[in-house]
């Protein structure tokens, strides 16, 4: 049985957060290899909280998705007592939902004070926190009170010692688990030497765990190496960034792997996890560094796919076996919720195999549109559409009710937007009514929008303000699906 306790920031080794880096494969990685503790990249807290989170049933992890469909953070089961998460946040309400929506995914949340970067530092998040200790002490006691999983931060060391010493002082007050501190000042980059003494002095001022950052260029070149940073630091653990990218395997007690067969272990995470070949390319590149001229190095960066960058290091016969894995295992799942559907259908919904085609439509022409006239025209109440996701592809099928009758599509929808124009669709066809597509020619809705679009040009041509309030737009355009998506039952 696994014993969920609480992290401990003490003794440890640690895979530092890293944009672009510290996805899902190199986590796993590091873990293998003896990293004690991965912290993912810098995720920004806007970004996460327009995701939803998904169960992916096919690769079993944890899918954090965008509006977009993208996956933002993917993390599982193997890593979940390892895992901090580390976000990008000026605000200590944004910080605190976020940490809410991933909570129980993670082992623990740290946020980014450190990054010199102008994508972090811009909404005054990452080091542009430094300037502002009032933000850093409500962002993380916010956090510490609203959130039950330990909490750390991550920061770069200011212009005096003094100086840094206080904020440190000031952050611990926080209730925080533990901080890193990077040893360079923002405007220092890589090739500056690291400030060991500062990071010393650090240690030597706070009871809480300290994490060294920032020895790869001077000291870490081999697993015993972190010893020696950690000395030179008087810090309780060690976090590691570039020495780590470059080859994982620095974690390893018994000494480096060779290069090749890192690299072969990281693409097995990739397919493993699906993860996106543009992020699986960038990771492989910092690992060959000085060997991208070469032969491999040249296939890699020609890659357009994951099955390219397999087969530029030979393992084109593991890619064909995992994602023939994957394929034979989403179509048992897709079966499986078939006969839950079955066994849920509703028989007096009425269903059609259709699905919305924009381009059979004339602009800002849609079946929706065209089915609330006509609930108007009939003083019908206007159309109720109910929405639900199904967990295993992410797609969606909607049920719209018109004059107490259901109506849907028996296709699946990859967008919510699609699911109820088709459900619109059948609706329309069912009561033989027009649905305004191109070849039915001009109906009253399209000719009532050409005019309005007339009166739109004439008061441009005459300097009229062309702002038109919102409740004159609804009397055509308004559609009733503001009700959120729940996911469909397991």
């Amino acid at each position: 049985m696994t014993v969920n306790t609480p992290l401990c920031f003490r003794g440890k080794k640690i895979l530092a957060p890293m944009v672009r880096v510290g996805t899902l494969p190199m986590r796993l990685l590091a873990l293998d290899y003896g990293a004690d503790i991965v912290y993912c990249e810098e995720l920004i807290d806007i970004k996460m909280l327009q995701c939803k989170r998904v169960i992916n049933e096919v690769l079993e992890t944890v899918d954090f998705i965008a509006p977009n469909e993208r996956v933002v953070f993917r993390t599982c089961e193997r890593e979940r007592h390892r895992v901090v998460f580390q976000m990008g946040s000026a605000d200590a309400e944004r910080a605190l939902a976020v940490a809410k929506l991933v909570e129980s995914d993670v082992a623990g949340i740290d946020i980014n004070m450190g990054c010199p970067k102008e994508y972090s530092t811009k909404g005054g998040m990452g080091a542009a926190l430094l300037s502002d200790p009032d933000k850093i002490e409500s962002i993380l006691t916010t956090l510490v009170k609203g959130i039950c999983k330990p909490v750390t931060c991550k920061i770069r060391i200011l212009p005096s010692v003094e100086d840094t010493v206080n904020l440190v002082k000031r952050i611990e007050k926080t209730g925080i688990a533990a901080i890193a501190v990077h040893g360079r000042k923002k405007e220092e980059r890589p090739q500056h030497p690291v400030h060991c003494d500062v990071i010393k002095a650090i240690s030597e001022a706070v009871s809480i765990p300290v994490i060294a950052n920032g020895g790869s260029h001077d000291f870490i070149k081999e697993y015993m190496d972190i010893e020696t940073f950690q000395k030179a630091t008087a810090a309780s653990s060690v976090m590691i960034a570039r020495a780590a990218m470059w080859n994982p395997s620095i974690f390893r007690k018994e000494g480096l792997f060779p290069l090749k067969e890192v690299m072969q272990d990281y693409i097995k995470y990739a397919v493993r996890y699906d993860n996106h070949y543009t992020n699986t390319k960038y990771c492989l590149c910092q690992m060959l560094r000085e060997q991208l001229e070469t032969t491999q190095g040249k296939k890699l960066h020609a890659a357009q796919s994951t099955q390219e960058i397999c087969e530029a290091f030979e393992m084109a016969d593991f890619y064909e076996e995992t994602t023939a894995i994957f394929e034979a295992k989403k179509t048992s799942l897709e079966t499986e919720t078939q006969d839950e559907d079955d066994q849920m259908e509703d028989p007096d919904v009425i269903k059609m195999a259709v699905r919305f085609d924009k381009r059979e439509y004339p602009p800002q022409i849609t079946p929706k549109m065209y089915l609330l006239e006509w609930c108007r025209k009939e003083k019908h109440p206007q159309p109720v559409y109910e929405t639900v996701q199904r967990p295993l592809d992410r797609l969606f099928c909607s049920v719209v009710t018109v004059a107490e009758q259901k109506y849907r599509s028996t296709l699946w929808d990859k967008s919510k937007k699609l699911a109820e124009q088709a459900a619109a669709i059948v609706c329309l066809r069912t009561l033989g009514v027009p649905e305004g597509k191109l070849c039915e020619g001009e109906t009253h809705l399209i000719n009532k929008r050409k005019r309005e679009d007339r009166e739109c040009l004439n008061n441009r041509d005459h300097g009229e303000d062309l702002s038109e309030p919102s409740h004159k737009k609804a009397n055509f355009i308004a559609e009733t699906s503001d009700m959120n998506v729940p996911k469909m039952p397991r």
